[in-house]
Formats: C-alpha cells, structure tokens, sequence
C-alpha cells in the first residue's frame, strides 16, 4: 500500500490526450520492474491505446513474455515511440499504428496491418478509451455523448468483427472496462455507461464464440495514474484521484498488468467471460 505515490497530487493540468512524460508522479508501467518467463511466446497482439498507461504497460509484459505487439493509439506519437523501443528492447517487433478507433475502415486497418506485419493475430486488447467529467447533464453535449460511444463502443464491435476470423481456437480477446460498470460516477456519466455495455459486450461475446475456440474476459480497474487523469478532470479531483478506495491511492499502469498477461495466456484456457477487477480493495459485485 506504500509502494507507489499516494494523494494529494500537484495541479497539472493537460489537454486531451493528455501526455505520459507531463505528469508529477510519472507513471510506473513496469519499465525496470516486469520480469517475464515465455507466456505468450510467438503470440502476436493488438493493442488499443498501448502508447501510454494501462496499454503501455501491458505492452511492456507482452513483449518481454515473449509477444510482438502493435500499438494503436490516437496521435501521441512521442509516448507510442517510448512504448515501441520497450518493446523492441525485449527482442520483440513493434508496429505502431497511429488513427482515429472511432472509424470503422481504420479499425479495420489496424487489424489488417497487424494480420500482414506480425505474420497473424492471437490476442486483442480492446484498451482505448475516451472519457470527459461533467456536473451536469446539461453539459453533455450530443457530440461527447456520441465520441465516448464511438471510442469505447462502437471501435470495440468493429476491432472484434475483424479480428476474429484471424484468431483462431486459443485466441484471446480482453477488454477493459472500469468499475464504474458497477458503481458509476455520475460526473463520468457517458464513459460510465459505455463500462457498462462492454462488460455485457463481454458477456455475451464470450458465448458467441466459444464454439470457434476464443475466450473473452475483461478487466475491470478502480482509479490508474495514466494521463487521461490530468486531462479529462478537475484539478481538484486530480489532487485528491485515488483516495477514495481502501488502499487510499490510485494504481500504477503497471499493476495492472498481470491479469492482461494470465488472461492472454494458454494458462488462462477454461477462464471465459469473465470480469477480474483490480480496484485497490474496493469490492464490485
């Protein structure tokens, strides 16, 4: 509990996406701590906002497991490099794939690219996330409503349509979703319910694909120090971001790593449409 940096944290302030280098703490993705042992050896990943947080972390224990990975992320080009030489240092190829998820054609991009350059596809990370705090409904405009829907809905049903003809029996599909599927913030309404709907997606796909031999999980976080912290909330939520669960202190990227890694394991092969929370202690039912 006293590992990582606890609140209250300093004022800083960013623009949307935010930037990983900015922040005070930086995070910790794993960078000098992830020690792998061949999981995923010549497995080939895709990953959705792996240029920074949670994906950059999960990115790092893929590859040093034994995975190549791409990297799709919005246009923060600088945190993507970072992300790519971590990988490459741990001996495993890194393509980076910057665009729009909310696009069907480049969804579909993004797993044709992969499919070509890593010579096929074993695990997705369906990761990329968009959010934005309000007080009021009011201040939910159609257009938020709509972009929150279309990152974190609409690119996960296009990213699975087109991946699974590539996954084969033993695939894995994980999305992320928060704990706010189970207890949602109000000032997080329109990402609050898109958590929502990609647990029940989750559920459901799980059935649906069973048959062709692809498991479907999601991993559930509490509060994570990544950069959309700083750049979708508050200062004063920022300062205070964590506190509220029992470990009294927000993740760091890189604890959240290992159950990414267990469920795109061969380890992993009877767990299936399931949601394995990572909260700091706080219980979701």
């Amino acid at each position: 509990m006293t590992d990582y940096p606890s609140p209250p944290f300093p004022d800083q302030p960013q623009p949307v996406p935010g930037c990983t280098a900015a922040m005070d703490p930086v995070p910790d993705h794993g960078e000098t701590s992830y020690r792998g042992s061949g999981r995923l050896a010549g497995k080939r990943a895709v990953i959705t906002g792996g240029d920074s947080g949670i994906g950059r972390a999960v990115a790092i224990a893929f590859a040093r497991e034994g995975a190549d990975v791409l990297i799709s992320y919005l246009d923060e080009d600088e945190d993507a490099r970072d992300t790519a030489r971590l990988i490459e240092e741990a001996g495993r190829k890194a393509v980076l794939m910057p665009g729009d998820i909310q696009s069907a054609e480049h969804c579909r991009a993004i797993i044709a690219r992969a499919v070509d350059e890593l010579g096929g596809l074993d695990i997705l990370v369906n990761n990329a996330a968009h959010q934005q705090t309000v007080d009021d409904i009011d201040e939910l405009s159609d257009e938020e409503w709509e972009t929150t829907f279309r990152t974190n809905i609409h690119a996960m049903f296009y990213l699975t349509k087109a991946a699974t003809p590539h996954l084969g029996r033993g695939g894995s599909i994980i999305n992320t979703t928060s704990v706010n599927a189970d207890t949602p913030s109000p000032q997080l309404l329109a990402y609050a319910t898109t958590k929502g709907a990609i647990q029940n997606f989750t559920g459901g796909l799980a059935q649906l694909l069973a048959d062709k031999g692809i498991r479907v999980n999601c991993v559930a976080p509490g509060p994570v120090w990544t950069p959309l912290i700083p750049s979708t909330m508050p200062a004063e939520k920022v300062k205070t971001f964590g506190e509220q669960v029992p470990m009294k202190r927000p993740a760091q990227p890189a604890e959240l790593a290992a159950p990414y890694v267990m469920l795109a394991s061969d380890e992993a092969s009877y767990i299936s449409g399931a949601t394995v929370a990572v909260t700091g202690g706080k219980p979701v039912i």
